[in-house]
């Protein structure tokens, strides 16, 4: 099966393990096939599949993976290899906890099993499971948040929060879609999200594709709008909160900061399992992405040879800039968390 079911998933397996290779949109919508570990954490390195919720599912489905690659003659020697791929799995992308969630919670199945068709079965039933569970936590989490957002609302996003962050649905934009699917009219500004431009990129193309009006802006522009009265709250999505930040991409700091002086709500969208309430901010190693994303664009050169170049992929961003955490399980007003 090369196409996703339906056209509307991230990623899937169907005799073989397939994604959507997000460096190519908006020109190209391109499934790859994943044919080994090392593919799977080139992928995740370069971003061909990224997002919280979406790396939860891949991490679970590279156990599964790893699994049916083996060719151990035995329980131990498998459990072994699969380990070995789980860990180097997580590694790859330090800062999104989803990636160890999805991962961790697959091996332990694995590790349940006591032979190596058990084992290789359970892992891929285990990271269906995890895929299929994505959708049904976003669309709830889809309806908690919708429940903020006004007929005529102008939401600011910023990075790409949607569909493709996840296996489907969204998170942010999961809330934008089921206001509209409630019959709300809801605009979208979408910040450009520098250096890869994720905003201009997916979310403006999973909009339009909805038929969502969404207008892109540069994110330098978030507090002048702010200023006009044009944005009524902002909605953003985060890859690991901890009992005392959020961590979400590099920039979504700056528009907390503005929105809270021009008291405009700033909603953050994450399910349970992006919570990671046994730690603080300071345990949590920030990803520092390659000097190549500010040095060019589209093989151009930007920056001179030589420049020092500073590029944490992520914000930390303190929870009191946060005016509800929006989950599966409802919305949250800090310092009250969800049960997790």
């Amino acid at each position: 099966m090369i196409c996703d079911p339906g056209n509307s998933r991230t990623i899937w397996w169907g005799e073989g393990l397939w994604l959507i290779d997000q460096t190519k949109l908006p020109s190209e919508y391109k499934p790859i096939k994943i044919e080994n570990i090392k593919s799977l954490i080139e992928a995740i390195k370069s971003m061909r599949i990224r997002g919280a919720p979406a790396l939860g599912a891949a991490g679970a489905y590279g156990v599964a993976l790893a699994a049916q690659l083996s060719r151990a003659s035995n329980v131990e020697d498998l459990l072994f290899e699969v380990g070995v791929a789980a860990e180097m799995i997580k590694a790859s992308e330090p800062t999104a906890v989803n990636l160890s969630w999805g991962t961790d919670r697959v091996m332990r199945v694995a590790e349940s099993q006591d032979n190596i068709e058990d084992i290789r079965g359970s892992s891929l039933a285990e990271a269906e499971r995890i895929a299929e569970e994505d959708i049904t936590i976003n669309k709830a989490l889809g309806r908690s948040g919708a429940k903020l957002l006004e007929n005529g609302d102008h939401i600011l996003t910023h990075c790409n929060a949607g569909r493709l962050a996840c296996v489907g649905w969204g998170t942010a934009l999961g809330v934008v879609r089921s206001a509209v699917e409630a019959g709300k009219e809801i605009h979208v500004y979408a910040c450009e999200t520098r250096p890869l431009n994720q905003g201009s990129r997916l979310t403006a193309w999973e909009l339009s594709q909805d038929g969502i009006p969404v207008t892109l802006i540069c994110e330098n522009a978030s507090g002048s709008l702010m200023r006009k009265g044009i944005i009524d709250k902002a909605i953003v999505g985060a890859d690991r909160i901890t009992r005392d930040a959020v961590f979400s991409k590099v920039g979504t700091y700056n528009h907390a900061i503005v929105a809270k002086y021009h008291k405009v709500p700033f909603y953050m969208a994450a399910p349970l399992s992006t919570f990671d309430l046994q730690h603080s901010s300071e345990d949590i190693e920030v990803e520092e992405r390659s000097p190549e994303e500010l040095q060019s664009l589209g093989g151009c050169r930007l920056a001179p040879e030589g420049v020092k170049i500073c590029n944490p992929a992520f914000d930390v961003m303190p929870l009191e800039l946060v005016s509800a955490l929006i989950t599966e399980k409802g919305v949250f007003r800090p310092p009250l968390m969800p049960p997790v």
